[in-house]
């Protein structure tokens, strides 16, 4: 007799940049855990050959496209920083074709649960795909610092992405668990390892 396999559960895991949130998502993958990253997606939807790169580079013109035929994501960036109706726009191209991406990576894992990790999670409306959310937050001032010394960018820009983020405030209220990450990395650690137990415990990700 069969006995039917459970589906693992869905984890969305978020935080604003400089939140800690891909340090997070390694510890998770540490501990065994299926973890999908929608960033990986969406370069993966602009590769060369995918129809989107041909839409976007006749949409916004050859300057969007490196010499070897690549998406240039800086020249692209600024030109939807610059224009909101433009950044609407690649949206509504793109995340039908992430979200899709993302559901078919997430249907293959093996664990009790996955993780999609995103960090426009709520901005996107990628949560609805998920059973329950993680944030990782952490005070600005410190968003920035940390951003500044892994990024080669300047604090202007660092500004205008936490602007096009969700506030915490929005974030957090989407939040069934939240960590502060404003300690140390083995700190950090020791609250995915406390959260993944108590994950292995949940049912469809509800108590």
């Amino acid at each position: 007799m069969n006995i039917p396999v459970e589906k693992p559960w869905i984890l969305g895991l978020t935080g604003g940049i400089g939140s800690g949130k891909s340090a997070a998502a390694q510890h998770f993958i540490d501990l065994g855990v299926h973890v999908v990253d929608a960033d990986h997606a969406a370069r993966w939807v602009v590769e060369p050959g995918r129809p989107a790169l041909a839409q976007i580079a006749d949409h916004f013109g050859p300057g969007v496209l490196q010499a070897d035929g690549q998406l240039d994501r800086a020249a692209l960036r600024k030109l939807i920083f610059e224009v909101p109706e433009e950044r609407l726009w690649l949206e509504a191209l793109l995340h039908p074709l992430i979200a899709k991406q993302i559901a078919d990576h997430l249907g293959k894992a093996q664990s009790p649960y996955a993780i999609l990790v995103s960090p426009l999670l709520i901005e996107s409306g990628q949560y609805a795909m998920t059973q329950r959310v993680l944030v990782i937050d952490a005070p600005e001032q410190l968003q920035i610092e940390r951003t500044l010394q892994r990024d080669q960018t300047s604090e202007q820009q660092v500004h205008a992405i936490l602007k096009a983020q969700s506030s915490r405030q929005d974030r957090v209220s989407h939040a069934d668990d939240v960590v502060v990450n404003d300690r140390d990395l083995a700190w950090l650690h020791s609250e995915v390892e406390r959260l993944h137990h108590f994950y292995l415990t949940l049912r469809g990700g509800q108590s």
